[in-house]
C-alpha cells in the first residue's frame, strides 16, 4: 500500500467512466478480488457483521469495525475505503472523530449515512448536513488525502423520497462532501438526476435490481463509482445456503466441485503482491 493511498483512490472518480469498488469481507476475499482486477477495494457492514455472525443492525462497534478495515488495507496494495455506518454516533464531534481514525488506519476514505442506528429513522435533513459538513472538515484537517462519501439511505429504507435525497445531497455537497451515494432509488432515471444535481462524483450501489444494469449504462448515467456493498457477499452466503441444502437434505455433493486448492492460492499470492 502506497504511504498516501488517498491521490490514488481519488483520482479513480471519473464521473462517466466508473470503477468498481470492490466489497470484500476479510484477508482472503480482498486478496482473490485484487487478483482478479479490482482497482480499490471497500469494507461492507453487512458483509462484516456476517462474517462475525451478527445482524447488519448497527451492532458492530467502532473498534471492531476499525480493526476489520485495517486488515483490508494491509491485505493488498489497494486503496480501501470503509464503510462506517452512520459514523458510530450520532453528534457530528463523534462522526468527525471517526473520520480521523479511519485516516489513521491507512484508509483513503470512508463513508457516513444518515441513518440514526441501531434502526432505520433517519437524522433530520438539518442535522444530517451538519454532520457531514464536521466530517468534511475534519477530513481536510487530515495530514493527507482522504475521500469522504456522504450517503442518503432513506430512499433504500423507505423512509423518504428521492426530492428529498436531493436535497440531502446538494446540501452534503455543499458541506464538503467528495462523493455523494444514494443506495437503490427507484431507476436509472434517478440515478442520472443525482449525477447532474451534484458537481462531485456518485457512487451507485450494484444490488437488487442494478444488478442486472451493466457498467456501460452506470457510465452513461454519469456514475463515477459502482460498489457492490454485501451483494458478493450474499451471493457467497448463497451458495453454501444452496449446497448446505443438497448436502444435508438430499445428500448429493455435486455441487462441491468448486475451483482447485493451487487456483485459490495462486490468487491469493497474486492478490498479497506489491504493484
Amino acid at each position: 500500500m502506497p504511504h498516501d493511498p488517498g491521490p490514488a483512490f481519488r483520482a479513480l472518480h471519473r464521473p462517466g467512466d466508473p470503477f468498481i469498488l470492490a466489497n470484500a469481507w476479510d484477508i482472503g476475499s480482498a486478496r482473490m478480488l485484487a487478483a482478479l482486477g479490482a482497482e480499490a477495494l471497500a469494507t461492507s457492514s453487512a458483509a462484516h457483521a456476517f462474517t462475525v455472525g451478527r445482524p447488519d443492525m448497527g451492532i458492530v462497534t467502532r473498534d471492531e469495525a476499525l480493526a476489520h478495515a485495517q486488515e483490508m488495507v494491509v491485505a493488498t496494495p489497494l486503496p480501501v475505503s470503509g464503510d462506517f455506518e452512520n459514523g458510530f454516533g450520532d453528534a457530528p464531534d463523534t462522526v468527525a472523530e471517526t473520520v480521523r481514525l479511519a485516516s489513521e488506519a491507512g484508509l483513503a476514505g470512508c463513508s457516513i449515512e444518515d441513518t440514526a442506528l441501531p434502526g432505520i429513522d433517519v437524522y433530520d435533513t438539518d442535522f444530517a448536513i451538519e454532520r457531514i459538513r464536521a466530517a468534511a472538515a475534519a477530513a481536510r484537517a487530515l495530514p493527507r488525502d482522504f475521500v469522504l462519501v456522504a450517503r442518503a439511505d432513506g430512499v433504500m429504507n423507505g423512509q423518504y423520497d428521492v426530492e428529498e435525497a436531493l436535497r440531502r445531497v446538494t446540501g452534503y455537497a455543499k458541506a464538503g462532501a467528495d462523493c455523494i451515494y444514494v443506495p437503490i432509488p427507484p431507476g436509472m432515471a434517478d440515478i442520472a438526476r443525482i449525477c447532474k444535481a451534484v458537481p462531485c462524483p456518485v457512487n451507485a450501489l450494484a444490488a437488487g435490481s442494478f444488478t442486472k444494469v451493466s457498467r456501460a449504462k452506470f457510465a452513461a448515467a454519469g456514475v463515477a463509482r459502482i460498489s457492490l456493498g454485501s451483494a458478493l457477499a450474499r451471493a457467497t452466503h448463497a451458495l453454501i445456503r444452496d449446497l448446505g441444502r443438497e448436502m444435508f437434505e438430499n445428500g448429493d455433493f455435486s455441487g462441491l466441485g468448486g475451483a482447485s486448492g493451487s487456483e485459490i492460492d495462486a490468487l491469493l499470492l497474486k492478490g498479497a503482491q506489491p504493484e
